[in-house]
C-alpha cells in the first residue's frame, strides 16, 4: 500500500505577509528614521523649549502639580533633540534650585527612557549587524560588558551629545536598570549647575551664578579634555 501523499505547504495569507513585513527589522528601523526626522522638524517649527520656558505654568496647574508636568513636558522634548541646557536654565528660573533640580533630573531619566525605548524597540536588529568598525565595536562591547560604569561616565562628561548616548546605549545589549540608574546619577552634577544657574540669572554678577558658571566651563574643558586623550590613545594602538 503507497504512503499517503504529503499535503500541500499553505503560504501565509496577506495579512500574515504585511505583517511580517512591517515587523521586519529594516521597517522597524525606517519607522524610527522617520519619527526622529519629525520629532527634529517639530522642534525647529515649534520651539517648544520656548513653551515651556516662557509660558508656565498653566493658569489651571500650581505647585507640585506644574513641576510635575514640566519634567513631562522636559523628558518629551528632550527625546525629541531639545538640548538639555535650555531645559535646565528654564527648570531653574521657574522653579527654584531645589524643584528645579528635581523636575530637569526625572525629565532627563524619562527623556532617557523614551530614546531608549525607541532604539532597542525599532533599531537594535537593524544596526547590531553593522557594528564593524573598530571604534563601534569597543563602544558596544564597553556598553554592553559595563554598562552602569559606562552610562555613568557618559553622563558626568558633557562631551557625547545626550540623544546620541541614548540610542549607542539601546543599540547595544545595556540593560534597562544600568542605564537608567546611570543617567539619573551621572546627570545630577551637570544639570545642578545649570539649574543653580538659571535660578539666580537675575543676580549674574552674585557668587552662586559665578560658581555655577565656573562649574560648567570646568566640566566642558575636562571632558574635552578626556576625549583628546582617548582619541590619541586609540590612534596609538
Amino acid at each position: 500500500m503507497s504512503a499517503p501523499a504529503a499535503a500541500p505547504a499553505v503560504r501565509p495569507g496577506l495579512p500574515a505577509r504585511c505583517a511580517r513585513a512591517l515587523l521586519a527589522p529594516r521597517a522597524r528601523l525606517a519607522l524610527l528614521v522617520v519619527l526622529l526626522v519629525a520629532a527634529g522638524l517639530c522642534v525647529l517649527r515649534y520651539e517648544p523649549q520656548r513653551l515651556l520656558s516662557e509660558g508656565w505654568p498653566p493658569s489651571q496647574v500650581a505647585g507640585a502639580g506644574a513641576v510635575l508636568l514640566f519634567a513631562v513636558g522636559y523628558g518629551v522634548c528632550t527625546a525629541a533633540f531639545v538640548p538639555r541646557p535650555l531645559l535646565n536654565l528654564a527648570a531653574g528660573a521657574l522653579f527654584g534650585a531645589g524643584f528645579g533640580l528635581a523636575a530637569a533630573v526625572a525629565g532627563t531619566v524619562l527623556g532617557a527612557g523614551i530614546a531608549f525605548g525607541l532604539g532597542r524597540t525599532l533599531g537594535q536588529d537593524a544596526l547590531r549587524p553593522l557594528l564593524r568598525g573598530r571604534w563601534l565595536k569597543a563602544a558596544d562591547g564597553q556598553l554592553s560588558r559595563h554598562g552602569f560604569r559606562s552610562v555613568l561616565a557618559v553622563r558626568i562628561f558633557p562631551g557625547v551629545p545626550f540623544a546620541a548616548a541614548n540610542y549607542c546605549a539601546a543599540v547595544s545589549r545595556c540593560g534597562w536598570l544600568p542605564f537608567l540608574l546611570a543617567t539619573a546619577l551621572g546627570t545630577v552634577p551637570n544639570t545642578a549647575a545649570y539649574v543653580i544657574a538659571g535660578s539666580s540669572a537675575s543676580s549674574p554678577t552674585s557668587p552662586v551664578f559665578l560658581a555655577a558658571m565656573g562649574f560648567i566651563t570646568a566640566s566642558g574643558l575636562g571632558a574635552a579634555a578626556v576625549a583628546w586623550r582617548k582619541r590619541h590613545r586609540l590612534k596609538a594602538a
